[in-house]
């Protein structure tokens, strides 16, 4: 039973916020691509698919950083990083994820297959970003919205421009978010010497995260010109500024519990934002 407990934990299955994370940009496109209600079997494989590649992406994550975990306050306890799991019983549960997800990515077709193979790459390569790169929140942009171009390809559609703009959108609010996430790290990751966001962008950092918030809003708001919807998705976009503006109020002191608590709020964004698709399609 504590095994099952440790790779539990290990998936993050205690932390569902990931999966909202992931779950909700991952629904737009499916929205988008579908054009209002997608193919059950497509939504369903992709509503597991995201479970399990964000759970993957943990274990990924934590047989990279093992050993920078146990000297971080917030991720000392982790099961790896505190030594209740062996990396051994980690790789044996990472390639039950990993096998469960190429037979969903098998059962949308080929192409999906072949862009799968990107968004593990991105998964793989993004836990060692940290300690080469000034931006590996970059990466993790990348890596956590490639579904986006995933669900196109598996619903058959061509990338368009409400496509790209919805992507771009995506891929800099993820930058932002883990911006925030980062800084709850920051003197830790100052300490063991791995880099952030959160460090690069220094005393600017509210600036440089608004303007990306801000450029984010226009990009969606450039999405809501493409697909002619109406007031409502504007409306959407109002409140997600007011979520934004939240957050910023949020890290303004640097304080770990407001800069933890602006990145747990983050998924009401991706919320809005299938909001708005989900009402101004048919």
């Amino acid at each position: 039973m504590n095994t099952l407990i440790h790779f539990s934990r290990l998936a993050r299955f205690d932390k569902p916020i990931g999966i909202l994370l992931l779950l909700w940009p991952t629904m737009s496109a499916l929205w988008l691509a579908s054009n209002g209600v997608p193919d059950p079997n497509i939504l369903i494989t992709f509503i597991v698919g995201v479970a399990v590649m964000r759970s993957a992406g943990c274990v990924i994550n934590d047989l990279a950083d093992s050993s920078i975990d146990k000297h971080v306050e917030r991720t000392k306890q982790r099961p790896l990083a505190s030594g209740a799991l062996s990396k051994s019983k980690a790789v044996i549960f990472l390639s039950f994820l990993l096998v469960i997800a190429l037979f969903l990515a098998i059962s949308l077709g080929e192409k999906v297959v072949l862009w799968s193979f990107g968004g593990l790459a991105l998964t793989l390569v993004y836990p060692f970003c940290k300690r080469f790169i000034a931006s590996p929140q970059v990466v993790l942009g990348m890596a956590f919205s490639w579904s986006i171009p995933m669900a196109y390809v598996a619903c058959g559609t061509r990338f368009d421009m409400a496509f790209f703009l919805l992507w771009a959108g995506v891929a800099i609010w993820i930058v932002v978010y883990d911006t925030f996430y980062a800084l709850v790290d920051i003197d830790d990751d100052i300490r063991t010497g791995v880099f952030s966001t959160a460090i690069l962008f220094g005393n600017q950092v509210s600036l440089v995260t608004s303007i990306l918030q801000l450029a984010s809003i226009a990009l969606w708001a450039c999405l809501g010109a493409a697909l002619q919807v109406g007031g409502l998705f504007t409306l959407v976009l109002f409140l997600i500024s007011m979520l934004f503006f939240r957050q910023q109020c949020l890290i303004f002191k640097r304080e770990r519990a407001g800069c933890f608590k602006a990145f747990n709020e983050s998924w009401q964004v991706g919320l809005l934002l299938f909001i708005g698709i989900f009402i101004s399609l048919p």
